[in-house]
């Protein structure tokens, strides 16, 4: 790779495309706004499809010698790159909180588990499995990259969210067209123009533009898959769009994430954790806790002390670095919630068991509590939901509330614990949550086609 080893960028304020490792600009421009201030921000591409075909040419040329590197090389590539995110955390920060309005906490956690993500992920190597070895025959299975891969952002978080697809597909061989949200497309312009001085021509590009933008990626016959965070609704659009041309796609998709709280819980250390959990980004998390099961020896004072708590919680913008909850990303989301508060409003708290509240994912500050008492009800309930992406029960009595856990339909599970996730492990949802995993072997694995490789001595 190159000799270089510092790597700048200076300028925050404009921003281009980042095609064959060139920025380049678009006729037509447009802007995000700051949620906290709802003031514009800076003008960003909006990219054609003269620009989806240049950047898929580019990754396709790309594409053979990146694969035919080693995997030490490419890690190698990836080191550079989160050193220079690393470089540059002070910028990022800045420009984060200003797409995202997240406080300077909720910015410091994304950066953190960005950086972590990386330089764990880049540790992991996948290797040929021996499925058989005998005097007459051998036979192996390998894991070979797909070529060129598209990863589109959600705007809850823009920068973790792009770099766990990121990451992975790069190591594995593959090439890389990362689609920020309209929402907040900032950081993943800089991270691009960052990257063109890492990575070789066409390895990693960023394309910026409207609603239009997905549509003309997952249709185009070069790109071999597409990775995509975001609705169910979109996530079904995509699974179809893929079909003409047999993509390869991994969906990780919404979630109604619930929580059980038995009757032994200890309050005092469980609300803070459950409240935290649920308000983790004004809710506007795919894993938040969006719906509380307490049994109903316990409710009154566990709705009691989770109102006192929350009550704490202080609001604010990127400028308040006492702030743990900021404003609502944009006006579309903002409209949704206030709709759902509304009907919720109208039916009356009692009928809350079938309110929209319970059965849609709110994906904002607005939580249901609700009693149980019975463990086979409690079950039911916490699965008659269409998705299937975490939920966690919580108890002293450990052994139960494991036994509970492996009842829940659900791709991750958590015991006295929600939204732990890491680079070790996959993450992805059952049912309406998605299809495939991100992150972890799987995540990686994710990236490639299978190969068997029959060998006859």
């Amino acid at each position: 790779m190159s000799t270089i080893t510092k790597y700048e960028v200076t300028d925050f304020e404009t921003f281009h495309n980042v095609i064959d490792n060139k920025l380049t600009s678009t006729s037509k421009t447009r802007r995000a706004v700051d949620p906290s201030t709802e003031k514009e921000l800076g003008d960003v591409p909006v990219s054609t499809q003269e620009d989806v075909d240049s950047a898929v040419a580019a990754a396709q040329a790309a594409f053979p010698s990146w694969r035919d590197l080693s995997q030490d090389d490419r890690a190698a590539y990836l080191s550079a790159f989160v050193d220079a995110i690393d470089a540059h955390q002070q910028q990022f920060a800045e420009l984060l909180g200003k797409e995202a309005g997240k406080p300077p906490q909720a910015v410091g956690i994304e950066l953190f588990l960005l950086s972590n993500q990386i330089r764990e992920i880049i540790k992991f190597r996948l290797t040929e499995e021996e499925i058989e070895n005998t005097d007459v025959r051998s036979i192996m299975l390998r894991h070979v990259p797909i070529g060129v891969g598209v990863g589109i952002i959600p705007w809850n978080f823009p920068m973790l969210l792009g770099i766990i697809k990121l990451v992975s597909a790069l190591l594995v061989g593959n090439t890389f067209i990362w689609k920020p949200s309209p929402f907040s497309p900032y950081t993943a312009l800089k991270l691009g123009e960052l990257g063109a001085q890492i990575f070789p021509k066409g390895v990693f590009q960023v394309l910026s533009g409207g609603e239009d933008l997905g549509p003309m990626l997952t249709a185009h016959p070069g790109v071999g898959k597409i990775s995509f965070t975001g609705s169910v609704a979109t996530g079904k659009k995509i699974a179809q769009a893929c079909a003409p041309t047999l993509k390869r796609f991994t969906l990780e998709l919404g979630g109604n994430d619930v929580a059980i709280v038995l009757p032994d819980a200890d309050l005092a250390a469980t609300v803070p954790k459950i409240a935290t959990l649920a308000y983790l980004h004004s809710g506007q998390v795919c894993f938040a806790i969006k719906r509380i099961y307490v049994h109903e020896d316990i409710y009154d004072a566990f709705l009691a002390a989770f109102v006192d708590f929350v009550k704490t919680l202080k609001s604010g913008g990127p400028a308040d670095a006492e702030a743990a909850l900021g404003p609502i990303q944009n006006s579309m989301q903002y409209a949704k919630l206030l709709d759902m508060y509304d009907q919720v409003s109208k039916q009356g708290w009692k009928s809350l068991t079938d309110s929209r509240i319970v059965a849609e994912e709110q994906f904002g500050p607005i939580v249901p509590l609700l009693k149980w008492s019975d463990e086979e009800d409690v079950l039911k309930r916490a699965n008659a939901s269409l998705m299937g992406l975490g939920g966690s029960v919580w108890s002293k009595d450990v052994k139960r509330a494991e036994r509970l856990t492996r009842r829940l339909e659900a791709g991750t599970v958590w015991v006295n614990s929600h939204f732990e996730v890491g680079p070790q492990v996959g993450f992805g949802g059952h049912k309406h949550s998605g299809i495939g995993v991100e992150s972890g072997i799987g995540g990686l694995k994710g990236w490639c086609n299978p190969q068997a490789v029959w060998v006859r001595n």
